[in-house]
């Protein structure tokens, strides 16, 4: 069972392990990334911040689309964390299984509008998040589990 995906450019790290984890009762972390997926030192780096009364895996987005339809995260309550609005879109798009999209950070570039503390978008990522919650999925912006989590759109609609 997907409990959450989150979107957070740092993927693993002491807030997502610990409060996240523990606010959703995650006892598995999905790492969905292609290029984590293949680099061990990532990897390793990554399993430092692991909690541990959970399961930590690593696979590429397809992978991990394919692991989630098969039905073997059945038995978990796994919380899926990607690198960027782009991964999240591809694994949502393969997932129908992915009811909410949590909007966690996303790194400054070239072109893209600061929507919330630390959230920034680009016009394609903005098209790409309201395609998703088009389809039906809940996409909200949330730093931390007590913050309040206004949905996408609502900010994007402040911005233009």
């Amino acid at each position: 069972m997907i409990v959450m995906t989150r979107i957070d450019y740092r993927l693993l790290h002491g807030q997502v392990a610990f409060a996240w984890t523990n606010n959703l009762s995650a006892n598995a972390i999905l790492i969905a990334n292609d290029s984590v997926a293949k680099d061990v030192f990532r990897k390793k780096t990554l399993q430092l911040a692991k909690p541990d009364n959970s399961k930590l895996i690593f696979k590429t987005i397809s992978d991990s689309a394919e692991a989630i339809k098969s039905g073997v995260t059945d038995k978990y309550r796994v919380f899926v964390i990607v690198e960027n609005i782009s991964d999240a879109y591809r694994l949502a798009k393969l997932t129908p299984e992915i009811k909410l999209i949590d909007l966690g950070l996303s790194a400054k570039v070239e072109n893209s509008k600061n929507i919330a503390k630390s959230v920034y978008v680009t016009d394609d990522e903005i098209e790409k998040l309201t395609d998703l919650e088009n389809d039906g999925i809940k996409v909200v912006v949330q730093q931390a589990p007590t913050d309040s989590a206004p949905e996408f759109s609502s900010l994007v609609t402040k911005e233009r």
